[in-house]
């Protein structure tokens, strides 16, 4: 599908192919967080992935709706993996390991953010209240991880 599919002709058709976007996005998400938990070696940071794995399992609502491939979020997943497969220094990677994490936090908020806005646009208010549970999920763990960068991890990789 491109920028400009004619699969999408109206908003509710936009709305739909974003739901299918994020699904597939946290699908991408939850096969990548257990390898960044095993690289990760600051013990908050191991525990906030932990966290943040079962928030994106969640999400999911353990339903098998259609997802879209998303070539943005493979590609911050593949430039993870890439930057993380070539730090030595374990502090360094813990910092490596939280800007790709904020990566993905970054995409997350602005779809979920999107969702949020398109569904009250619809009347689709009980999506709007899950999907801004989503958001402020998202949001969170983006705090945190700033949290974690600022106080501690990126002075030790320094």
């Amino acid at each position: 599908m491109g920028f400009f599919s004619k699969d999408i002709k109206n908003m509710d058709d936009l709305f739909v192919h974003t739901l299918r976007d994020i699904y597939y996005a946290e699908k991408q998400i939850v096969q990548a967080l257990p390898e960044m938990i095993t690289k990760s070696n600051d013990p908050q940071l191991k525990q906030g992935f932990q966290t943040h794995l079962k928030e994106s399992e969640n999400q999911l609502h353990g339903k098998e709706p259609q997802g879209v491939d998303c070539p943005a979020i493979d590609g911050i997943i593949e430039e993870a993996e890439d930057v993380a497969g070539e730090v030595a220094d374990k502090t360094v990677l813990d910092a490596a390991l939280i800007a790709a994490a904020q990566a993905v936090e970054h995409y997350e908020i602005t779809r979920y953010g999107s969702l949020v806005a398109w569904a009250k646009q619809l009347g689709r208010n009980d999506c709007a209240t899950l999907l801004q549970q989503n958001l402020d999920e998202e949001k969170a763990t983006d705090k945190k991880l700033t949290a974690m960068a600022e106080s501690r991890v990126n002075r030790k990789a320094a």
